[in-house]
């Protein structure tokens, strides 16, 4: 039986992340990487081990996310899971830490949900690939956040030793 790592990545770091995750836990441990809107309701009952991973975009996780977690919520709290948020204010020292996290303090709130293990990861801010609005709006954000703004180059501010250590974590789930 495989458990799941379910990710909602709006430009790819979640997913990377979930991928990192996946490399470091043990080969013991069997899990099934899959985008949330892939996972069938079979898929969580008959597991016993269920990891979320979900981006921000705008001060805010998908509204997927967060109906699939209200939805699934006694199946969830009947499992052991984890939940991690990727977010670009976790660049900042004082909100890097799953408890200070003001995204993942408003999901858990919203949800009602409580996982077993939490964390929160920095993501990245990849100018290249946005279009012209994202671009804009995303520069903006980082102009009034004091982040980088130059708009010809990718900025990566996970911690790739932090997803390493979480999923060391997650080992003992």
């Amino acid at each position: 039986m495989e458990d799941l790592i379910i990710y909602s990545s709006t430009d790819g770091q979640t997913k990377k992340i979930c991928e990192r995750i996946k490399d470091h836990l043990s080969p013991y441990n069997k899990f099934k990487l899959i985008p949330l809107n892939e996972v069938a309701d079979e898929n969580l009952k008959f597991c016993e081990k269920i990891i979320i991973g979900a981006s921000i975009r705008y001060g805010r996780h998908s509204k997927k996310v967060l109906d699939f977690v209200v939805k699934n919520k006694n199946i969830l709290n009947s499992k052991k899971t984890a939940f991690f948020s990727v977010n670009v204010v976790a660049r900042k020292k004082e909100k890097s830490k799953a408890e200070t996290n003001p995204y993942v303090i408003k999901f858990l709130k919203k949800t009602d949900w409580k996982p077993n293990k939490l964390s929160v990861f920095a993501g990245k801010v990849d100018y290249p690939n946005y279009n012209f609005i994202n671009k804009n709006i995303i520069r903006f954000i980082m102009l009034i956040t004091k982040g980088p703004t130059d708009i010809n180059n990718s900025y990566e501010f996970t911690n790739w030793e932090n997803v390493k250590k979480f999923a060391k974590e997650l080992e003992n789930l």
